[in-house]
This record gives C-alpha cells, structure tokens and sequence, in this order.
C-alpha cells in the first residue's frame, strides 16, 4: 500500500538530488553598480570595450513572453544584458509593461489595454513568440524596475506613458540604474530637469538630430546614442562624432539581421554588428547574438569589473 509517509519520502528524495541541487544555484549574469557614477562608466566608450547586447523586450525564446520578468530572468541565465521595455498605461492608469496597444498578439485577451483596469489585466496571462498562453502575467512597471535593481537596467521606451508620470515612478522606486529612451532633444532635457544623474538612451540618426542635442547642451556622459537598424553612409559619421564624445553607439537588428532566414546569416551578421564599431546590439534574440559573437569578447574590457553572477 501507498502511503502518504512514502510520498514524503520520495518528494524529499526529489529535492535532496543533483538536479534539484543544480535548480537551486541557478545563477543570472548581473549587471552590478554601486552608485549612477559606475553605470555611466559602464555605458562610456572606449577602444577596448566589452560588447554589449540589449535584450529587446527582454528577448523572443519559445516558453517566455516578451516583456515579462520571467523572460528577463531567462535572458541573464546566458549573458548579461540590458533590457529595452514598453510602459503603457491601463484604463486606471496603472503603467504595465506592453508593446502593443491591443492584447491580442502578447494575451490571450483582446481589445485596447486602455479599456482594462489593472486589476481586471491580472485575471490574463501572456503568450510566447510562438502564440502559446503561459502562466506568466502582465508586469507593472514598478515591478520590473525594482526587480532590475543590483541585476541589470531596464531602458524604458515611451508609449503612452506621459513623461511626467515616468519621472514620479522611477523617484518612487529610488532606482537610478535605470535607462530612458528619447526620441527628440526637449524630451532628454525635461528628463534631466528631473535628474540630472538619470542615463537616456538617445534617438540620434541625423546629424540634424546631433546638433539639436549639442544646441540643447545635453551632456555626452548621460547618453548612449541608437543610430539606426543598419550602417549607412550618414549613421557611420554620425557614430564616429558621437564615439569620441565618449558616447556608446547602439544598432538595433530587431527590423533587420534578426528577420534574416537562418542562425548561420543571423549571427554573421551580428558578428559584423560589432566589427562594424558598434558598443550595442539590441536584438529579439539576445542568446543568438551572445552565442555568435563569444569568440570576439575581449578578455579586459573598462566593462569587466561591473559584471557578476548572483542567485536567480
């Protein structure tokens, strides 16, 4: 006969094994800053850097939904990283973590986020790449930003969340290892009216964009600068007048190389991402573009002694 003492026994047999041993000392690649002076070290340009991959929307692997803090967890299992998220707020004005304005592609519900209260987008889990509903929920932002704190940095695009609103959040967390996507030069200065220590993650594809950000004196030490999906003639100058202000180049393969057929022309072309002079590759596929480039990892970069290891 089975008893309910042979179940206890075998269900602590189970948690006393290797594999069970191994799960509990699963560790995440950190990012780890002691103040907002050692991430904006970090985030410098130099000749000899540390190549860097933004998870965009955390990243896109089968089992883990976009924008989730699960997917973020995953992510970091396989290299450090920092994340591109997307705040949108619900019908009370709740800022959650959603790219789309409608439910459908990411939930298994449907309609506008806007027409949801909170509470009411707690009651529907989130899919995966592939469509299949997980267990997963809709963080807030709040969530994900105190989450990010001592693990990695979250870079918060603008949607529908007023700047205003943004700037109160991040104070109430009291995490300054945080980013903030920009897209135009009034947009960077309100921020750092509001912070002046606060990292911006700058929309710099024209040199007509580059002299808006000279004239509104936005100091080079407080940004990296996304230039584009691709290299093109006007980008490349551009990143060589922001690299020796010392500012971080960003190319996102998102639109571009991550559309490309196989993994063998992806990580070609990731590879060549950074050939190229680019600091940053943000991609749906962080693990791929951390696979392909690990042969091309400088041993000591200015980067190397702000990455750790800590228990998930």
């Amino acid at each position: 006969m089975i008893t309910k003492s042979f179940f206890r026994k075998q269900l602590l047999i189970l948690a006393l094994s290797p594999l069970a041993a191994f799960a509990q000392k699963s560790e995440i690649n950190v990012l780890k800053f002691k103040n907002v002076q050692e991430l904006k070290a970090f985030f410098k340009h130099s000749q000899n850097n540390f190549p860097i991959i933004s998870g965009h929307r955390g990243g896109m692997t089968k089992g883990f939904p976009e924008n989730s803090m699960e997917t973020f967890a995953n992510t970091l299992k396989y290299m450090p990283s920092f994340f591109e998220i997307d705040p949108r707020l619900t019908k009370d004005s709740v800022a959650v973590l959603m790219h789309d304005a409608t439910l459908e592609r990411t939930t298994n519900g449907t309609g506008k986020l806007s027409d949801y209260t909170y509470a009411e987008i707690q009651k529907l889990r989130l899919k995966d790449p592939e469509g299949n509903v997980t267990d997963c929920k809709i963080p807030t932002l709040k969530e994900a930003i105190l989450w990010s704190k001592g693990r990695t940095v979250m870079n918060l695009d603008k949607k529908d969340v007023p700047l205003e609103m943004t700037a109160r959040i991040l104070k109430e967390c009291n995490n300054e290892a945080v980013m903030l996507t920009v897209h135009n030069a009034k947009q960077a200065k309100f921020y750092l009216d509001q912070n002046p220590n606060w990292m911006l993650s700058v929309h710099i594809k024209t040199k007509k964009a580059y002299d808006e950000y000279v004239k509104a004196n936005i100091p080079w030490g407080s940004i990296i600068a996304y230039i584009g999906p691709e290299y093109t003639p006007e980008n490349r100058e551009l990143m060589k007048l922001l690299q020796e202000k010392g500012v971080m180049v960003m190319i996102s393969s998102a639109p571009t190389y991550d559309k490309l057929a196989t993994p063998q022309e992806r990580a070609k072309a990731y590879v060549e991402v950074f050939k190229g002079g680019a600091d940053i590759l943000e991609s749906d596929l962080p693990v791929e573009v951390a696979e392909a480039i690990k042969n091309n990892v400088p041993k000591n970069t200015p980067q190397h002694k702000y990455l750790g290891k800590a228990k998930l």
